[in-house]
């Protein structure tokens, strides 16, 4: 008996850091529409994370498991007004105030898709934050947890891991990272999206850009 356990249990990872991204757009009409409305602060809309479909890390989130966790945070974390996420790569299960950029209002679900409502903060990354969206830089929305992986059937898809049930939710970050690895996403005039790379030896590219603008608001340009 033992040794089966042992069997069914090799191909779980043990518990670390899981974080996995997802392209969260916001337009222009969007973005002075809000600092318009809200006295010059900056609220954004769109999707945090997605249940039940293979990300581009490989990994698959059951619905049951991310809206255990989505509940527990807004019936904590939001509620409390400590929603707090970080600008770029945080690789701590804990939250740098130094580096807090935004605050999770509000999370809903449309389908498998977990939306919400952000509010970018005056500190100094949500400054930066502030200028990326203003600036029409594409970003990314991170989701960070602690959790364990499992491959799934054989039968599916290769290199295809579930994401266990000890998952808890910490945070969600604003990052750069597209979610398809080399193209970044924007929108079209149709609302559609096109995917983009960006280019360097001259020519701006999308991290030149991002380098360009935290520069100019630390001269105070």
């Amino acid at each position: 008996m033992a040794h089966r356990q042992v069997n069914e249990n090799q191909n779980v990872a043990s518990k670390g850091l899981i974080v996995d991204y997802i392209p969260f757009e916001v337009t222009p009409e969007q973005i002075n529409e809000s600092i318009s409305k809200n006295n010059g602060r900056l609220v954004v809309k769109g999707i945090l994370q997605r249940a039940e479909a293979k990300n581009q890390n490989g990994r698959v989130y059951p619905r049951e498991t991310l809206m255990r966790e989505a509940k527990k945070y807004s019936e904590v974390n939001i509620k409390e007004r400590r929603a707090l996420g970080e600008l770029d790569h945080p690789d701590s299960s804990v939250v740098n105030l130094n580096n807090a950029s935004h605050n999770i209002l509000e999370m809903h679900w449309k389908g498998d898709d977990l939306l919400g409502t952000v509010e970018v903060l005056g500190t100094p990354a949500g400054n930066i934050l502030k200028e990326l969206f203003k600036s029409g830089i594409k970003l990314g929305i991170s989701s960070r947890g602690l959790g364990s992986v499992k491959e799934m059937n054989e039968n599916e898809d290769g290199g295809t891991v579930e994401v266990q049930p000890d998952f808890e939710l910490i945070a969600f970050d604003f990052v750069s990272n597209p979610s398809t690895h080399g193209a970044f996403l924007s929108p079209t005039n149709e609302g559609k999206l096109n995917e983009g790379v960006g280019t360097r030896n001259g020519v701006c590219c999308h991290d030149c850009k991002i380098e360009d603008i935290i520069n100019d608001i630390f001269r105070g340009e």
